[in-house]
């Protein structure tokens, strides 16, 4: 998601402090969120605010991050008619800076806070707390947060990010010994957990545990009891394939999957074995999933590099379904199909060709609070 994928820094596996499966488990079942009656809801769940990081490094859009502040913006405006906007910022220089781009769309500064929690990157998907909730409680998980495998270091002020959350707001902290991203994973709000095997199961995470064990921890420490898994993600995904650049819940039994119709392109194989795999799978109550399906844009290349472009990297917010869009034929198609997923929601496009260049989208860059 930064230092773009082509001139990515040499890796050095980050591997969490428990590294042997004799280890397996480091947390005590009757001390997990699941155990106390927590539970992650799903992102339609009515929210108290979205956070944010404000971008900031370079690195992630070389040559181009001026540009990605009026549709960033943008998207800040669209989510803040419904609820408030959290944005971590190191200082009063980068809030005032933000502050000004925000003026600019006229977004609703009473509707937005900002807190000092320096971060290294934007991506508050993956490194932003997981707020679970029991009842009218709300608790922190702070799963550990390793750069999608140690590719963008340094990544310590991202790590510690739900940490610092978790304590101005007085929560309930839970920390699971392991790597785990907020983008690889995709919640129902019954108890089902979609993710992939391409990224979770990826040595650069978590090696030391088997795709069982890894099981374990996400219905633990998500409150779920049931993991269903995709393969592969799509092609210049530099995260290792996380679920949100492929498929998305829409309600408790249907999903929103891309599709490439094109059989020379990349993508065309790994989605068509991805929706076949997604109509062999039953939920919790037996029912087969209810599958829409999205269109791909045509490829996204700037700079001889296939960018992740997906339709299915939108955000579910209050007031609005905020989708990328990329100058494409298939734009207006798939803001249609999101459409008719979310009647009571107005569906927005926003012009990401420039934000993907950081290899990630409006989703990747934000993180849901529930309200209770």
């Amino acid at each position: 998601m930064s230092d773009n994928i082509h001139h990515k820094s040499d890796t050095h596996l980050h591997h969490t402090k428990s590294s042997r499966l004799s280890d397996f488990p480091t947390f005590q079942l009757s001390e997990t969120p699941k155990a106390k009656g927590y539970a992650f809801p799903a992102e339609w769940a009515k929210h108290e605010a979205t956070w944010l990081s404000w971008p900031h490094k370079e690195a992630s859009w070389p040559g181009k991050i001026d540009t990605i502040y009026e549709p960033y913006c943008l998207f800040i405006k669209a989510v803040a008619k419904g609820e408030k906007v959290r944005i971590n910022v190191k200082d009063e220089e980068m809030k005032a800076f933000a502050i000004s781009q925000l003026e600019k769309v006229r977004a609703d500064l009473n509707q937005i806070e900002f807190y000092f929690n320096e971060t290294n990157d934007a991506w508050c998907r993956d490194h932003g707390p997981a707020f679970v909730l029991k009842g009218n409680e709300k608790a922190v998980v702070d799963w550990g947060y390793n750069a999608w495998g140690d590719k963008y270091p340094p990544y310590d002020l991202d790590d510690v990010v739900p940490t610092k959350i978790a304590k101005h707001f007085n929560l309930p902290l839970f920390t699971p010994d392991i790597v785990m991203e907020g983008g690889s994973v995709e919640f129902n709000g019954a108890g089902t957990i979609l993710t992939s095997e391409a990224c979770l199961l990826n040595e650069n995470r978590n090696p030391h545990l088997t795709k069982e064990q890894i099981e374990t921890y996400l219905m633990e420490f998500y409150g779920a009891s049931q993991i269903l898994w995709v393969g592969d993600g799509i092609v210049g995904d530099d995260t290792d394939g996380h679920i949100d650049d492929i498929t998305r819940f829409v309600n408790e039994d249907t999903v929103l999957t891309v599709v490439e119709s094109n059989p020379l392109d990349e993508n065309y194989l790994l989605l068509k074995e991805n929706l076949e795999r997604l109509k062999e799978m039953t939920l919790l109550d037996g029912r087969k999933l209810n599958i829409i399906e999205l269109p791909m844009p045509s490829p996204v290349i700037y700079e001889d590099t296939r960018l992740p472009a997906s339709y299915a990297n939108f955000y579910i917010a209050n007031a609005a379904v905020v989708v990328p869009t990329f100058r494409d034929v298939n734009d207006k198609i798939a803001l249609d199909i999101i459409q008719k997923a979310f009647p009571d929601r107005e569906v927005i496009g926003i012009d990401s060709t420039d934000i993907i260049w950081g290899l990630g989208s409006f989703h990747c860059l934000s993180q849901q609070e529930p309200a209770v």
